[in-house]
């Protein structure tokens, strides 16, 4: 028999730069001492991530006769205590938030339940049945309206051998930080779980006077401050198929953002699967997530990153052509915000460790179709008519075209009112 911790309500976040891909931490070390650690990973989505997040707003709109907004977004945060202390009895903690959040006044800290899961049949692919991938992978990296040269890299699925995964596809080694969990500390607390599904509306801030307690840890008092909060939302303000078939994206600017990374994926003809970053470099099947200042700005040397004041890349005309169609998404890092009590003292000895830790990390993401804005999505102007004529954002060409659903690009699964 073996053991899998249960949350009574799974966590919802978008982390969406590069989904379907791989991190490779480097340097994680499991926690050690007396430290009690608490992390507040606040998440800004926009695009379809935003409206996915409010899907009822978007049928609400629909009933009404009116239609969703396009520039909508989504707060989500995920609160995560870890204490080196158990609790005497049930584990309780929760954490006392601004009223500018405006959720409720506490947030509980719910310590997940050990329930025992039975072993079931084995699936046939774990038994060595699975059939060898067919197609190819076509790797482009580097903004401007064409791919540089030698690129696409290409890795062909035939010729891999098998549970070989070759040293192109490797991801890039990236430092990263180990989150509380109940792995790695005696008692463990998480926000969102079944006993509180409080909702962080758009508006909702960070700012202000926090305290979390509990009766398996000490009492954490802080306070956040102006630029210590969610990020802005990603807007794009270009998102169109250019003169020379490639696609300029263009974006505002969000205060506090300390690097970006633009991405699309998608598939190609003859199975065929195509993936591009931003990256200067061939990345590999890297992604990331939230990252420490530290190799934040060691990703922006080397020019991995775009830096934080960056406000444009294009997509070069050979990925948008080689996807039939193809999903972008852009991201926005954030820094990171870390407290400890006692604080930390210019010289600390070695061994010295506090009280507590609290570490905010911050991100806002836009997830959407390359070539095509939210409002062409819904069904607005521009994209491709139904005699498949190109249009950019702004075409006003005065044909009255045929109303298409919510979602073109996707089906038009969903019709408009």
């Amino acid at each position: 028999m073996r053991y899998r911790t249960l949350l009574a309500m799974g966590v919802c976040g978008f982390g969406v730069a590069g989904a379907a891909l791989m991190v490779a931490p480097v340097g994680a070390q499991p926690g050690r001492g007396a430290t009690t650690e608490y992390w507040m990973t606040a998440d800004t989505g926009s695009g379809m991530a935003g409206m996915a997040a409010n899907t009822g707003s978007v049928m609400s709109a629909m009933l009404h006769g009116g239609r969703p907004n396009p520039n909508g977004y989504v707060h989500t945060l995920l609160l995560q205590l870890g204490s080196p202390r158990r609790a005497t009895g049930e584990p309780n903690a929760e954490h006392l938030v601004p009223q500018g959040l405006r959720t409720d006044a506490s947030l509980p800290l719910v310590t997940p339940q050990v329930v025992p899961v039975e072993e079931g049949p084995v699936e046939p692919w774990k038994q060595g049945n699975m059939e060898r991938p067919k197609g190819r992978m076509l790797i482009y990296w580097g903004c401007g309206d064409h791919a540089r040269p030698g690129q696409p890299f290409i890795i062909d699925f035939a010729n891999l051998g098998a549970g070989r995964i070759p040293p192109e596809m490797m991801p890039l080694q990236v430092r990263t930080e180990t989150a509380p969990s109940q792995s790695r500390f005696a008692t463990y607390g998480v926000w969102p779980n079944g006993k509180s599904r409080a909702h962080v509306p758009p508006e909702g801030s960070l700012v202000g006077d926090h305290v979390v307690r509990g009766n398996y840890s000490p009492e954490i008092h802080f306070t956040l401050a102006p630029g210590q909060d969610f990020l802005a939302p990603v807007v794009l303000t270009s998102n169109s198929v250019g003169p020379v078939g490639s696609v300029p994206l263009a974006w505002n600017p969000i205060s506090n953002a300390r690097a970006w990374l633009a991405t699309a994926m998608g598939g190609g003809g003859n199975g065929d699967f195509v993936i591009w970053s931003s990256s200067e470099t061939r990345m590999g099947m890297s992604a990331f997530d939230y990252l420490p200042d530290s190799e934040i700005q060691r990703l922006v040397g080397m020019r991995v990153l775009l830096p934080g004041t960056a406000d444009r890349c294009t997509v070069p005309a050979e990925v948008k052509n080689a996807m039939q169609q193809g999903m972008m998404t852009l991201t926005a890092f954030g820094g990171q915000t870390n407290m400890s009590y006692p604080p930390r003292p210019a010289r600390a000895a070695a061994g010295w460790r506090p009280d507590w830790a609290m570490k905010l990390r911050t991100k806002s993401n836009y997830m959407g179709m390359l070539g095509m804005s939210m409002e062409q999505m819904m069904g607005g102007r521009g994209g491709r008519d139904d005699e498949g004529n190109g249009g950019g954002q702004g075409d006003d060409s005065g044909k009255k075209k045929k109303k298409k659903g919510l979602f073109p690009g996707l089906g038009g699964l969903i019709p408009h009112p």
